[in-house]
């Protein structure tokens, strides 16, 4: 085994992986205990709900309901978040970036932080999506989304009639063809989490949306992974097949140097230098050709 490495993965990452992971364990096990609780009072249930549905607010520049497009970035762009997160959290600094570019930014909140069936949390979507077009008066939105954020949005395109409404979808470290990790799965699963077990490599739910076309219609698809996924393994399970309006691009191949893991991908700078580059262009993003300032700190 090559000295500093560790499975694969050099051994700075496996230590920053090991403690995201504890501290991820901790905020998940207080949320799931919070689902599961009994509560004898129906209006305290209702409230616990709601504030695990939305409890930080919307991301910086996002949700401005006033927002116009403008001629040169007339498509808005909402931000959809993953399993277990919120509209808000991970997604403060690639809200302010896309809104710093010139672009409405909305992000949704669904499905009870996205543990919920995802075809009824893909509805939410739909709905939150012709909200913004009403407001906006734009013709078509952009989706990016983080996780599930990435893949529950094509269940959208494909069953909801979503595909003429939408230019770009970009996936980062996007669950579209599930994970191997089980053992995320299964606990999860038991205690309230459909979502979960849907997002199982393999399942059902998966097999149905990824057959026979996993990237449908006139939409640009850009799936952004990194090596160092430890939730969406093998991390090219974020992938879509090859085809002229699909860009699968691993972060460490535009900077080897990338350590970003799954949770904190949407606040990579070279992941949201590719996000800017799908939705400022036809068609997907680049796969390669950024400029090296993409991979600074």
């Amino acid at each position: 085994m090559t000295p500093g490495v560790t499975a694969g993965y050099p051994v700075a990452v496996v230590t920053l992986g090991i403690r995201r992971a504890a501290l991820l364990v901790a905020l998940l096990g207080g949320l799931l205990l919070a689902l599961v609780s009994p509560s004898s009072a129906g209006t305290a249930r209702a409230s616990t709900v709601e504030e695990l549905s939305h409890p930080f607010g919307s991301p910086v520049g996002a949700n401005d309901w006033s927002c116009r497009p403008t001629e040169a970035r007339p498509t808005p762009v909402v931000l959809v978040h993953g399993t277990f997160a919120d509209s808000r959290t991970p997604l403060d600094r690639i809200s302010a970036r896309v809104k710093a570019a010139g672009y409405c930014v909305y992000s949704v909140d669904y499905g009870l932080r996205g543990t919920q069936r995802i075809e009824d949390s893909a509805r939410t979507l739909a709905a939150f999506v012709d909200r913004v077009l009403a407001s906006t008066g734009a013709a078509q939105v952009s989706l990016v989304g983080h996780s599930q954020g990435g893949m529950m949005p094509r269940y959208y395109l494909k069953n909801l009639g979503g595909l003429g409404k939408v230019d770009d979808l970009v996936g980062l470290a996007p669950s579209n063809y599930g994970t191997f990790r089980a053992e995320l799965l299964a606990p999860a699963g038991a205690i309230g989490c459909p979502a979960c077990a849907q997002q199982g490599a393999g399942s059902a739910f998966l097999r149905d949306l990824n057959t026979p076309d996993d990237s449908p219609g006139d939409v640009s698809y850009t799936n952004v992974v990194t090596r160092y996924d430890t939730v969406v393994v093998p991390h090219t399970n974020g992938y879509l097949t090859p085809a002229d309006n699909v860009t699968n691009v691993r972060l460490q191949d535009v900077c080897p140097g990338n350590l970003a893991d799954h949770v904190f991908i949407p606040a990579n700078r070279t992941a949201i230098a590719i996000t800017l580059d799908a939705l400022s262009r036809p068609g997907p993003a680049r796969a390669s050709g950024y400029s090296p300032t993409v991979c600074l700190p």
